[in-house]
């Protein structure tokens, strides 16, 4: 499959202030943040050209960072135009932002206390994570090796580089068997999340979702727990077993870049995209839409 890499493209990236060219945004290969992950990212949506709870997005970067022992440097507000600057600047419609912040090369050890703190804001095309064939019938899903960590081992609460080192091997693994994704356990053997989804549980007419205490509870969680309600849903937030998947009868996975999409199978366990599933991709498809739509109101 070709691939066009991500340092070879044409257009323009905020990095530490100022607009530079795609290709001449780089850094030192002994910076901190590559081999101590010092770092903490964003994921964020464009619709028609207006990102998608930014606000949100850009105080988490905030936090994130000061839950990894560093301040960064520019304000929510700074973050915010820049991410409207890099958007308007490489004219992107719909499309996908990466905020990031990382430690420097000023000093490459543990401790790093006097590194600088750098910035950069990244934007693209991206339409849509899955195809929309696979967002209706509902993705394959497989069973990771990796467990989520406990709260007291790793800062579970930042969006932290390191924290997905274990998505990316799960993912792969899952990927070679065949599957889209993996289902992650945590460290109980509860379920957490998907590599870097939120997951509901549809049984019996009532939703129910892990409780985040050591996992990211994401925007785009709350958002659809938020929709859930306003339609009268009962949301519940609760320890989930394996098990439970045999008395089941919906999965649906949420994040900024999968969105709401149903999921068919887990390993042997299949599901079928039902009402409630469908009427909360509805529902977030029109916020977003609605939310865009107020740009040029």
């Amino acid at each position: 499959m070709s691939i066009l890499p991500f340092d070879d493209r044409d257009g323009v990236i905020w990095y530490n202030g100022e607009l530079l060219p795609w290709r001449d945004a780089k850094l030192h290969v002994l910076s901190h943040g590559l081999h101590y992950a010092s770092c903490v990212f964003e994921g964020e949506r464009s619709y028609a050209g207006r990102i998608f709870k930014m606000e949100e997005h850009h105080q988490r970067l905030l936090d994130s960072g000061k839950l990894l022992g560093f301040e960064v440097p520019y304000s929510r507000a700074e973050i915010d135009a820049a991410a409207v600057a890099v958007l308007a600047a490489n004219g992107i419609e719909d499309g996908y932002l990466r905020p990031v912040a990382w430690r420097g090369s000023e000093m490459m050890a543990v401790s790093a206390q006097h590194t600088k703190i750098h910035v950069a804001v990244a934007a693209w095309q991206w339409p849509a994570y899955f195809t929309p064939e696979a967002r209706l019938k509902g993705i394959r899903m497989a069973w990771a090796d990796w467990r989520r960590p406990a709260p007291e081992t790793a800062p579970c609460k930042s969006k932290a580089a390191g924290l997905y080192m274990i998505c990316t091997m799960s993912k792969h693994a899952a990927e070679a068997k065949g599957y889209a994704d993996a289902l992650m356990l945590d460290y109980r053997g509860q379920i957490a999340e998907a590599t870097g989804a939120n997951v509901f549980l549809v049984q019996d007419g009532k939703i129910h979702t892990p409780i985040p205490d050591c996992f990211l509870d994401g925007i785009t969680r709350r958002t659809v727990i938020d929709l859930a309600k306003r339609r009268g849903y009962e949301v519940i937030e609760r320890v989930l077993m394996p098990e439970e998947l045999d008395r089941t009868q919906e999965v649906f996975i949420t994040g900024t870049a999968v969105e709401v999409t149903p999921v068919s199978e887990i390993e042997g366990k299949h599901f079928t995209p039902g009402e409630i599933t469908r009427n909360l991709m509805t529902d977030y498809d029109a916020l977003v839409r609605e939310h865009a739509a107020a740009k040029v109101a």
